[in-house]
């Protein structure tokens, strides 16, 4: 009777990173729907956890420690999820909170919307290959944007955000659409003040000192900070590299470095 009171207390995980929220990936829906489960199979929902703004490449999260914590005391009997990948994306990790944290306290796993259970040998078999599709679609989608950064690369395209200085044009395709142009083009304002940093640093005045001149000049347009004067002194995207255009000369870019 103690083990049958124990199977039907549940708690529930919820995890939503700070990209799926912007998709409108919900907190609330995955909860509401954890605890609409529990009703229909007549458990008791002991407690939901939840993370928000973390993502499932570890398992280094508030919440889910503390319900691991939770587990640890006894007297849970299931862990509910929306999908398995809420609980972690990595196959590695999720066999490591199943073998080493809810086996040992006699504690089901079971996702809400994925139809298997921790519990019976064919389930478990289920879980595997979930979480090698999972393994393989992580593993392909890096390959692609490996080959996707090559490409630009290759073509001389610049990729990110472009550095203090540079801009990058707008023109359009041809079909009525507004697109970037992936090539920097020298900002003539910015540049002067990319100068303005090389020069003073080649005639030794410190990060600090720096800051200071450009605050006095009123020069604004972005956070100045040591690092970022640091971060601008030591760049070599100013010599060009036969795709855009230089800021400096390789001579004062050498000075600034020494």
């Amino acid at each position: 009777m103690k083990e049958e009171a124990k199977s039907k207390r549940a708690v529930g995980y919820c995890r939503v990173s700070t990209d799926e929220q912007a998709k409108g990936l919900s907190l609330d829906n995955q909860s509401d729907r954890i605890k609409s489960y529990c009703q229909s199979q007549g458990w008791e929902l002991e407690e939901v956890f939840s993370d928000p703004g973390y993502s499932g490449k570890d398992l280094n999260r508030p919440d889910l420690s503390r319900m691991i914590e939770k587990i640890k005391a006894g007297g849970i009997g299931v862990v509910l999820v929306y999908k398995v990948d809420r609980l972690t994306r990595k196959q590695k990790d999720l066999w490591t909170i199943i073998e080493n944290i809810f086996e040992p306290h006699k504690v089901g796993f079971k996702s809400i919307t994925e139809p298997f259970e921790t519990t019976t040998p064919m389930g478990r078999a289920f879980l595997g290959m979930l979480s090698v599709f999972a393994q393989l679609e992580r593993d392909q989608t890096r390959e692609r944007i490996k080959d996707a950064l090559a490409f630009k690369k290759v073509k001389r395209e610049w990729v990110g955000h472009p550095p203090y200085g540079y801009r990058m044009l707008s023109k359009s395709d041809g079909n009525g659409e507004i697109v970037k142009d992936k090539h920097l083009t020298v900002d003539e304002d910015q540049a002067r003040i990319v100068k303005m940093i090389f020069q003073a640093r080649s005639r030794g005045r410190g990060l600090t000192g720096i800051v200071e001149m450009l605050k006095r000049k009123g020069i604004n347009g972005r956070k100045w900070s040591a690092a970022g004067i640091k971060e601008i002194a030591s760049n070599a995207v100013y010599l060009g590299n036969g795709n855009h255009q230089p800021i400096i000369s390789k001579r004062l870019f050498n000075q600034a470095q020494r």
